[in-house]
């Protein structure tokens, strides 16, 4: 078996994109079995409601293969530029809760000089293909970065580290699969309790950023910054930027 050379950050939401690709497939199938039963008896019928299908069909395809660009392009493309505004100096102790197979924790560790990083995550595999702290170490061997980055089991709901302990906290298309917003505000509450003064935060999500940024505020943030990203994933992509 050929040696992997190239990290894999994983696909996202994989069964929802094997949906798209199924229900793509089913649609055209459908299609084409009406007309071709149909074809002699009822021609023009047969090729409106296969035309239909298939128009159904194509745009499941399309959703699915937009997802998948997504999670092998553009979350690459949007990784770097949301580090470019983080102006990583190298000497930061950096955090990224629900690091999943390391996309953002890597990036961050790839611009330190004498920093580190650490990334946490419980390993769902439904949520990112091939999810585990084994992937993610993998792929930060194939960056050049092993001795900059660790990687640890936790939830990140009640984090293990001490009060002001990092210099950057990040979490980047995690804290919405936490599912309730209970959970969410305290994932966003423990990013900011471990955050250094002057130190700065940055979540990407596509649901609920908007309920982050008003949990930093009424914690007493500074420079609290929304930003949109587009529609990676068919969806509106937003990050939020806070100080301590």
């Amino acid at each position: 078996m050929a040696e992997v050379s190239t990290p894999d950050y994983g696909l996202d939401a994989p069964l929802l994109v094997k949906r798209m690709f199924t229900r793509a497939a089913w649609m055209i199938a459908i299609g084409a079995a009406v007309f071709l039963i149909n074809r002699t008896e009822y021609p023009a019928t047969a090729a409106k409601v296969m035309a239909i299908f298939g128009l159904i069909g194509l745009g499941f395809l399309a959703v699915g293969g937009w997802m998948w660009w997504s999670s092998r392009t553009g979350k690459l493309a949007l990784r770097d530029q949301l580090l470019d505004g983080l102006a990583l100096k190298g000497e930061e102790k950096i955090l990224d809760a629900g690091c999943g197979r390391g996309l953002m924790v890597i990036g961050a560790a790839k611009r330190l000089k004498t920093g580190k990083a650490t990334g946490v995550d419980v390993w769902d595999a439904t949520v990112l293909s091939g999810n585990s702290s084994d992937a993610a170490k993998a792929n930060a061997k194939l960056e050049g970065v092993a001795e900059k980055v660790r990687f640890e089991t936790g939830d990140i709901r009640k984090l293990v580290y001490p009060d002001k302990s990092y210099d950057v906290t990040m979490s980047a298309l995690a804290i919405h699969n936490l599912g309730d917003r209970e959970g969410r505000d305290k994932a966003v509450r423990e990013l900011w309790r471990v955050l250094k003064p002057g130190g700065r935060l940055m979540i990407l999500d596509l649901f609920h950023v908007g309920e982050y940024a008003s949990v930093l505020r009424e914690a007493g943030a500074e420079d609290v910054t929304e930003s949109s990203h587009g529609f990676l994933w068919c969806l509106p992509t937003k990050s939020v930027v806070a100080k301590k």
